[in-house]
């Protein structure tokens, strides 16, 4: 049954916390959620065919499908974490004589296993909030929950490219910005046969890469400076040019750029299969009903808790290529 509720005032990075269990949460406390609550007795059909529609007003869910791309695959499974050496190899003796079979080739790799991995967040709305001019609440506290679920997993997928990356110090004040990048790009190329694909900006190294370039009096610097990060892309012969703007709370009064002053640079195809040589996969399960994110309610007395629930895991297949510039 729906009920409708005053909206209270809350933050959306306030601190996760634990489930206490049944009945023994505060009310209007966010909460890493038990997976015992995910039962069919409580699981919501309208509410997850609302997750379908969502779109979240600062498109994290999109920015990770581009940052991370998705395979989708069951809870388990393997893949082979490419030889890099192997994708290169060429052979001259690739011609079949008559009544022989052709020359066979191993691939070869380690096998990762992996599982996907049940991650959700509760709600508990009290009653006592609830009034009954207002009919939308529950979809509102469900997206609220997918937001904050979007913007946890963007900052786990980028500690987990910084953690894999190469560092490079970069002096751009004076230089030539896009020049450097180019520098690091074709480091990528060397090490791995391939040109990284994907270019992430901090929010503050766009910034100062239009600060360097929009007093320079050239010709260039002047186009430089008006560059869309998809015409960068197509500048620097890769796929996508992001710049992540999102941030998080990272103490009471105080908020923090997912990315600083820093561009990530690797390769991560989009509509990858398990065994191609990205460095970054995102294998995702769906969840109860078949769509990405599963919806569940549960009833008591004088309170209701919502839960979401989405299952993935993001991995690093191969750190070879990896780079990130550190700018100033």
């Amino acid at each position: 049954m729906k009920r409708n509720l005053i909206t209270p005032a809350f933050s959306l990075d306030a601190p996760v916390g634990m489930d206490r269990g049944p009945n023994a949460n505060a009310p209007g406390v966010i909460c890493a959620a038990n997976e015992a609550r995910f039962t069919s007795t409580h699981y919501s059909e309208p509410l997850t065919g609302y997750t379908v529609g969502w779109r979240d007003p600062e498109n994290l869910d999109e920015l990770n499908a581009r940052l991370f791309p998705e395979i989708s695959h069951g809870r388990m499974g393997e893949f082979k974490a490419a030889t890099n050496a192997d994708e290169w190899l060429s052979d001259t003796d690739d011609e079949r004589a008559i009544g022989a079979s052709f020359k066979r080739v191993e691939r070869k790799g380690t096998t990762v296993l992996f599982k996907t991995q049940n991650r959700g967040l509760t709600v508990r709305v009290d009653h006592d909030e609830v009034d009954a001019l207002d009919g939308n609440w529950q979809e509102m506290y469900v997206g609220w929950l997918l937001r904050r679920l979007a913007r946890s997993r963007l900052k786990r997928g980028i500690a987990l490219i910084d953690a894999a990356a190469t560092n490079a110090n970069r002096t751009w004040t004076g230089a030539n910005p896009d020049g450097l990048l180019r520098t690091t790009l074709k480091a990528t190329a060397d090490a791995t046969g391939m040109r990284a694909n994907v270019v992430v900006f901090g929010e503050a190294a766009w910034d100062l890469r239009l600060d360097v370039y929009e007093p320079a009096n050239t010709p260039y610097a002047a186009r430089a400076a008006s560059m869309s990060p998809a015409e960068l892309a197509t500048k620097l012969m890769v796929d996508r040019v992001e710049v992540v703007k999102a941030r998080y709370q990272s103490a009471a009064s105080a908020k923090t750029n997912v990315i600083g002053s820093v561009v990530y640079h690797y390769y991560a195809e989009m509509g990858q299969m398990k065994d191609d040589p990205s460095n970054v996969k995102r294998f995702v399960t769906s969840a109860r009903g078949g769509v990405r994110n599963g919806v569940y309610v549960q009833e008591h007395e004088k309170f209701t808790d919502i839960s979401v629930e989405a299952y993935d895991v993001i991995l690093i297949a191969s750190s070879l290529g990896v780079r990130k510039d550190t700018v100033s």
